[in-house]
């Protein structure tokens, strides 16, 4: 508490400094004691609210000014669900980085973790070793202190006990955007394989996506990347400590 009152004096002082008061005058126009404002300026005794919101206003410092960045922040843990070309990667790490999060990918730790590629995870050793490794990798970040943010792969809905423990340990975001931005942007990204020998994979992706969305549906929280974009996505996650129900 020592810490966040002399932070607060601290940012106080420099104001009244910077409008060149004395410690009387601010005490006068902010209807205060000037021994008052010697303890609230040097961090000492018990503050009033009220009269710290009378010294705030006579200084024109909005409150959420003079405490920002006090205090521990409450971690959050955000898992982004989807399919390949909703925007989870490209969220997740510009939100990552705007909360001062971690972010992982849960398949790029599936693939670090059995030193090779998802291609030949499957093809090697079946979805069963896949299933087994996202698990555990998924265990092993949500134990991790700390704000996260998580890219999850798009088919982790199909896994019931490791989407229930996604939901479970973090707040579920569902990316959404038709399959037309889903294919484009994977290609945009320089990857063919959703095209290359499917003369209908829109359509499939289609097929895909009605199947899964009743899962995807089951997220906290529901995001149109199509309507909103980039940013307008980074900025409603970032800025709301909880985001209202679909």
């Amino acid at each position: 508490m020592s810490e966040v009152l002399h932070t607060i004096g601290t940012r106080l002082r420099a104001r009244r400094l910077e409008w060149a008061l004395t410690q009387s005058e601010l005490a006068s126009r902010a209807g205060v004691s000037p021994r008052f404002l010697v303890q609230l300026e040097q961090g000492q005794g018990n503050i009033s609210v009220g009269r710290l919101a009378e010294v705030c206003e006579a200084l024109d410092l909005p409150l959420s000014e003079l405490f920002r960045g006090v205090g521990q922040a409450k971690s959050r843990k955000i898992a982004l669900v989807g399919l390949r070309g909703a925007g989870k990667s490209s969220v997740g790490a510009r939100l990552a980085a705007t909360m001062g999060a971690t972010f992982v990918e849960l398949d790029g730790l599936v693939e670090e973790e059995a030193g090779m590629t998802l291609s030949e995870i499957f093809e090697l050793r079946g979805e069963s070793h896949y299933r087994a490794l996202e698990r555990e990798v998924l265990e092993r970040t949500l134990r991790q202190k700390g704000s996260i943010v998580i890219a999850a792969g798009g088919s982790v809905v199909t896994a019931p006990e490791t989407w229930r423990r996604l939901q479970e340990g973090t707040q579920t975001v569902w990316l959404q955007a038709s399959p037309a931005s889903h294919l484009a942007r994977v290609r945009a990204q320089g990857d063919l394989r959703p095209m290359r020998g499917r003369p209908n994979a829109k359509a499939e992706l289609e097929a895909i996506l009605a199947e899964r969305a009743g899962l995807y549906a089951q997220a906290d929280v529901h995001m149109d990347t199509d309507g909103m974009g980039l940013d307008g996505v980074v900025s409603a996650l970032a800025n709301a400590s909880e985001l209202p129900n679909p």
